[in-house]
């Protein structure tokens, strides 16, 4: 990447494809953005940018690659592709650029030092904790096959609900329907899976809502 390029898109800022980091500190921290960008539509992260969009540069890029480099093969799970460049933005600095691709083996995991993991997604310009409906839409969701389901009840209640209301999170269909939340929980994977309703990944709760592709039919 020339420094062109490097000046034009961190003008544009932070959103959902990218992301900055002035420093590399503390590289069990920036693992989580690059778990949420494969987790999510992929992404590049710099690194010796600030969050006000100035390029300072690393003063031993090699250094925090290689930190990074080993925080990356220490704390995520599984293993994910990415690649690195360094890009000089004075004779003595350099910005550390990581570019990560969406994940076909997602979900991916941040595993700290304690064995506990935490799957993270990218929502806009940041990184939060996936849900355990958005962990299972990723586990199920590798395959291109079809989804079928059997359509009772339960389903007849969320689609007379989502008549109701713009959008509903697992715990609303639970209380609507009578039905353990595990189920609804279930329930509403499924129907996302089935391409009849979409999620709507938030750091408090995910909203679903039909799907525009389905409306039309």
């Amino acid at each position: 990447m020339e420094l062109r390029l490097l000046k034009e898109l961190v003008k544009k800022g932070e959103g959902e494809h990218v992301e900055f980091k002035l420093k590399s500190n503390h590289p069990e921290k920036i693992v989580r953005e690059v778990v949420a960008f494969a987790n999510s539509g992929g992404g590049k992260l710099f690194v010796g940018v600030g969050d006000d969009k100035t390029i300072k540069g690393l003063k031993d890029a090699e250094e925090d690659e290689y930190s990074l480099t080993k925080a990356i093969d220490k704390y995520i799970y599984p293993k994910i592709s990415y690649k690195k460049e360094r890009i000089p933005v004075s004779p003595d600095r350099d910005v550390l650029v990581l570019t990560i691709p969406r994940s076909i083996d997602k979900p991916h995991y941040v595993v700290d030092n304690t064995g506990n993991r935490q799957a993270y997604i990218r929502v806009e310009d940041k990184s939060i904790q996936a849900s355990r409906e958005m962990k299972e839409i990723m586990r199920r969701g590798r395959g291109e096959r079809d989804i079928r389901f059997q359509y009772g009840d339960k389903e007849e209640k969320l689609m007379k609900l989502l008549d109701e209301k713009e959008s509903v999170t697992v715990d609303l269909f639970a209380t609507f329907a009578g039905i353990p939340r595990k189920i609804a929980s279930n329930t509403l994977v499924v129907m996302v899976l089935a391409r009849i309703l979409e999620v709507h990944p938030h750091e408090m709760l995910d909203k679903f809502t039909m799907s525009m592709s389905y409306q039309s039919n």
